[in-house]
């Protein structure tokens, strides 16, 4: 235990040796060492998770993350180890709020930095799930803008194919209907274009190579048809409209595992909003309240020393610092004197040199 308490000291940034003349103080400086320990420790995680989807994929990603997460974690650690130790009890409460403030904003960008990285972790399969639809959405936007762009292109061509193919459905229409009326003719039923007549006679007959002449216009559009979606879909191979898929939910699944810190960013502000835009009541407050929680411990450690009240520490941190600008000044006026009296000295040894050489 005395090695923990002696780490929050540290970690408080006070004077152990003066510390340990208050034994009132020194639980309330572990406290305080703890909480600025914590916030670093959180800030190393935050930093780690974040790095690590950077170079998600790579092999050194999880190396990457843990030297990042130590060195930022290590950088906030002393950043508030710094912003509490400088906050002096000894001043009035007013100018204690006015020492604290900028410490404030520090803190709470900070704050704001550190509980991202940690918001994404704790709504990751959320994220994952909007991950997908953002794809998806993505895949479906590209394939509609390549199409768009090579009806545009390829307009006269697709024209011709839509008239080819309005011309052989009502072609084949015409035959469906020919061959009604033939099969009316030869079984003998009386209609305005048959003649009641059972038999195969030269009605039949005429209407007959009649349909083979419209079967046969069928057969040679279908084939002018054909080549002509041919030179399309050779025209989309080439643009590259023809491997342009919707993904599957493998592969959606398997580029959200993949997204990369920006991705997964956009995805959780996504989140706290509805399709048609309006606020997502649960959602919303809850990231808004888990990213608070983080800014609200990052400033922890300032609240802390604030809420603190004056104790024999801080007298005797003051009364040292007294005694030792008073000793710098006494210092200094002796090192003056002895400078003064050499000067002195060495004038009067030049005055008494000059004069005797006048003399001589």
């Amino acid at each position: 235990m005395r090695k923990i308490t002696n780490f929050f000291w540290f970690c408080s940034g006070a004077h152990v040796p003066t510390l340990l003349k208050t034994p009132t103080e020194q639980n309330k400086y572990v406290g305080i060492g703890a909480t600025i320990f914590f916030t670093g420790l959180f800030a190393a995680i935050a930093g780690a998770y974040a790095l690590y989807f950077v170079f998600s994929g790579s092999s050194m990603a999880v190396f990457t993350a843990i030297i990042f997460g130590l060195i930022w974690g290590t950088a906030i650690f002393n950043m508030d180890r710094y912003i509490v130790s400088t906050i002096s009890k000894n001043a009035g409460p007013f100018r204690q709020f006015l020492q604290a403030t900028p410490r404030f904003i520090l803190a709470i960008l900070i704050g704001i930095v550190i509980s991202r990285p940690l918001e994404l972790k704790v709504f990751d399969k959320e994220i994952k799930e909007q991950l997908q639809v953002n794809y998806l959405e993505a895949q479906r936007v590209k394939i509609d803008t390549l199409t768009n762009t090579f009806n545009s292109k390829y307009k006269e061509e697709l024209t011709k194919l839509m008239h080819l193919r309005e011309e052989r459905d009502t072609l084949l229409e015409n035959i469906k209907q020919e061959r009604k009326q033939l099969n009316y003719e030869i079984f003998g039923n009386k209609t305005l274009e048959t003649s009641g007549i059972m038999g195969y006679g030269p009605y039949a007959k005429r209407k007959e190579e009649e349909l083979r002449g419209r079967e046969r216009s069928e057969e040679n559009l279908s084939k002018e048809i054909l080549l002509q979606e041919q030179l399309i879909n050779g025209r989309k191979q080439f643009d590259g409209l023809s491997n342009e898929r919707l993904l599957s939910s493998k592969q959606l699944d398997s580029l959200a595992k993949l997204a990369g810190f920006a991705d997964r960013n956009k995805a959780l502000g996504q989140l706290k909003y509805d399709k048609n835009g309006k606020i997502n009541e649960s959602n919303y407050w809850a990231i808004t309240f888990i990213g608070l929680l983080f800014v609200f411990f990052e400033c922890l450690p300032v609240f802390v020393k604030l809420m603190s009240t004056k104790g024999p520490y801080d007298d005797l941190i003051s009364n040292s610092e007294a005694v030792t600008i008073h000793e710098s000044d006494r210092d200094r006026t002796a090192d003056m004197a002895v400078i003064d009296n050499i000067q002195e000295t060495k004038i009067a040894v030049g005055t008494a040199k000059a004069i005797a050489e006048l003399k001589a």
